[in-house]
């Protein structure tokens, strides 16, 4: 595999920044360590808890947790390194011991040499494993110093920025950094801890070729409109607007609205295309949302969205979706939960406003899976004031409960749709408790006093006896990359530290 591969490893990834950009070698030099341990930490954490091929064991002493692999062989690392959230010093390593009797010790530090000691093949999770590294690595290199890059800004730029600054991405997940098919040189230009200005090309269409309410133009991002049109060669662009890449990279902000595009990248666990179904959903499902939110939040509205129509049938790959930006009053700022780095004494503010809406939803029969990717706090003097939810893809309506209550759904497409009350719970409860307030408690210490706070005001909201049994789930983003379908959601359940607490 050459140094121009889309796929670079952190060796590939040296050279070509030796070739192309000799000013990043040095700090890439110097991020790689760090960038090796933090995803050695995130996989040490799904041998700790998710349902792998192979691991027949999980057993922790003292400071220590050992799994136990088929066939005998042991791991053994720091447990609290293996915790969600866990800050991995650079020296991090396994043990590995295949013979005890004759002293068969292997010292693993590389998430990709920790994977292959699954009895399972694992070929493809350690591509991607060690192209996570790489761009980790690529991420912290290029940071600016603080205090780079601002000046005048509208709330919306604000807004960018922030996003922005999220360089480590997922904070669980060992793919975190993942960008399979992308070479360095379009990582930089492309991703969003980058901060790159991209232009996006716009693309008249048939009207006879086109699927959706908006009007017959497609907005692409330009990796994909630089391969599509190989493939396509009709598609032409009749002009460009200047985008900045969110958080999430194929979504760019763009004055007033925020743009989801289509770009056939593997990012995390998925590839970043546009489904039919996100094209139909968008804009009924978000509009529906924004009718039915309680006070306190705000669903951003999906007002357009579209996808050329290829041998008659809807294109995941030439699709888009428009969403309004979030509109700020005077004094207000508005922060993704990912982003958030909230003083202790505005937690309490934070659950409340969090949570209070979601779990009247959930009553309703609405599931809000609000992570910290597309879920905005909105602060007055750093005090949390409001929730905006973005983004409906991860949303689960129970149609049955739902009509119960006297309100009957919008038509719905793929996956949306449950009324299975566990599905519901684990939604949210993954996403909302097990993700945003577990990081935010890890952040802030005490975390014992801060479950205890959540379970306070929780409690006599609508719908809160979810929160309280014995276990949380929280997802199982390894054994998914490890399964035969992938995009099939696994869970893994950890102890609830608020059980007993109603």
């Amino acid at each position: 595999m050459s140094a121009e591969t889309a796929a670079p490893d952190p060796d590939e990834t040296l050279a070509v920044l030796r070739r192309h950009r000799p000013d990043l070698v040095e700090p890439y030099r110097r991020a790689l360590p760090g960038a090796r341990a933090a995803i050695l930490a995130r996989l040490w954490g799904a041998f700790a808890r998710e349902p792998l091929p192979g691991i027949t064991g999980q057993h922790r002493h003292g400071g220590s947790l050992t799994v136990t692999l088929a066939g005998g062989a042991t791991l053994t690392g720091p447990a609290d390194a293996a915790e969600p959230y866990a800050r991995a010093p650079e020296n991090l390593a396994i043990t590995r011991v295949t013979d005890p009797e004759n002293l068969a010790i292997t010292r693993v530090t590389d998430p990709v040499a920790l994977l292959a000691t699954l009895p399972a093949d694992t070929t493809a999770l350690q591509r991607e494993l060690a192209n996570s590294v790489a761009n980790l690595a690529l991420a912290r290199a290029n940071t600016p110093r603080k205090g780079k890059g601002k000046g005048n800004r509208n709330a919306g730029e604000d807004l960018v920025d922030v996003e922005q600054s999220v360089v480590d991405g997922h904070p669980l997940h060992p793919c975190c950094r993942t960008r399979l098919g992308m070479s360095t040189l379009e990582v930089l230009a492309y991703a969003p801890e980058h901060r790159p200005t991209v232009d996006l090309p716009l693309v008249d269409v048939p009207a006879d070729r086109w699927l959706g309410d908006a009007p017959p133009r497609l907005v692409m991002h330009p990796w994909q409109y630089a391969r599509a049109t190989a493939e396509h060669p009709w598609l032409r662009a009749t002009a460009t607007t200047p985008a900045r890449p969110l958080m999430s990279l194929r979504t760019l902000a763009v004055r007033d609205y925020h743009l989801k595009t289509a770009v056939d990248v593997q990012m995390t666990s998925a590839v970043r295309t546009v489904s039919p179904a996100a094209v139909r959903n968008g804009p009924a499902v978000s509009a529906f949302l924004a009718r039915i939110a309680p006070p306190g939040l705000e669903i951003l509205v999906e007002d357009r969205a579209g996808a050329i129509l290829v041998d008659g049938a809807p294109s995941r790959g030439l699709a888009y979706v428009r969403r309004r930006a979030p509109r700020l009053r005077q004094g207000e700022t508005a922060v993704p939960l990912a982003a958030l780095a909230l003083p202790r004494e505005h937690f309490a503010r934070l659950v409340d406003v969090l949570m209070t809406p979601l779990l009247t939803l959930l009553d309703l029969g609405v599931a809000l899976e609000a992570h910290g990717q597309n879920t905005l706090v909105v602060l007055e003097n750093q005090r949390p004031t409001r929730v905006i939810y973005r983004d409906v893809g991860g949303v689960r309506l129970s149609p049955a409960r739902l009509r119960a209550r006297g309100i009957d759904p919008p038509p719905l497409h793929g996956d949306l749709a449950t009324d299975d009350p566990e599905e519901l719970r684990t939604k949210l409860l993954a996403a909302a408790v097990s993700g945003v307030l577990a990081e935010q408690i890890n952040r802030l210490g005490e975390e014992q006093a801060h479950w205890d706070t959540v379970a306070m005001i929780t409690k006599s909201a609508l719908g809160s006896g979810v929160l309280f049994r014995d276990t949380l789930p929280v997802k199982a983003t390894t054994a998914m990359r490890l399964a035969a379908d992938p995009l099939t959601d696994v869970w893994a359940y950890l102890p609830n530290p608020m059980t007993g607490k109603r």
